[in-house]
């Protein structure tokens, strides 16, 4: 529990209401950055359902989690085969390429600013600045992250601020800029303020 952001956050009364309903801030950090950004693509405009089925499967192709070199050296049919579209196979293969090429260093991802990761995990196929940021804020539980694009916290947003339409990217920013440094607090708990993000780690 970060105090000191739950103090800083309780300044603005639109959060205050919402920080003592949801109750502590806790977040379920993922230690294995590989496979969370493998699981990222999986589930990419899927349905959880599909996507976990889809990852069940994937994950019964090898022994334990796969390296990087293993989803080279498996046959893009083999990956198809499991429900992978054309598109996330060429993904997946261009993130292993990447990281067993060197060009993405994942071991040294934790040291660097939040712009640096976001820069340098968007240079892979199929991730966006919506999938690097939910990196920052699941893997290294980074604090001032504001995903101002993702539609539940400008869903969030909306009723939070009784906004007559759902609040633009940058409307979102504006509003934003009054919660650092703690924007990545914020945002969970404007997630957990709707009732279907209720489950969110």
């Amino acid at each position: 529990m970060n105090s000191k952001a739950i103090t800083s956050l309780k300044q603005d009364p639109k959060l205050t209401g919402i920080i003592e309903r949801v109750g502590n801030y806790q977040i379920k950090k993922r230690n294995n950055h590989f496979a969370t950004l493998v699981e990222s693509i999986i589930s990419q405009q899927l349905a959880s359902g599909a996507a976990e089925a889809i990852l069940r499967r994937f994950k019964k192709l090898y022994p334990s989690f796969p390296k990087p070199i293993q989803i080279l050296e498996t046959k893009d049919s083999k990956l198809r085969s499991v429900g992978l579209s054309r598109m996330k196979v060429e993904y997946l293969k261009d993130l292993a390429k990447k990281i067993e090429d060197g060009d993405l260093q994942i071991k040294s991802l934790s040291k660097m600013p939040d712009d640096q990761i976001i820069e340098d995990l968007t240079q892979v196929k199929g991730i966006g600045v919506w999938t690097a940021q939910m990196f920052l804020i699941f893997s290294f539980g980074r604090l001032d992250v504001l995903p101002t694009g993702d539609l539940g916290l400008r869903k969030g947003v909306q009723m939070a601020f009784s906004l007559p339409e759902l609040p633009t990217p940058k409307q979102v920013e504006e509003i934003g800029n009054r919660w650092r440094p703690y924007r990545s607090i914020a945002t969970w708990y404007l997630w957990k303020s709707l009732q279907k993000f209720d489950n969110i780690g």
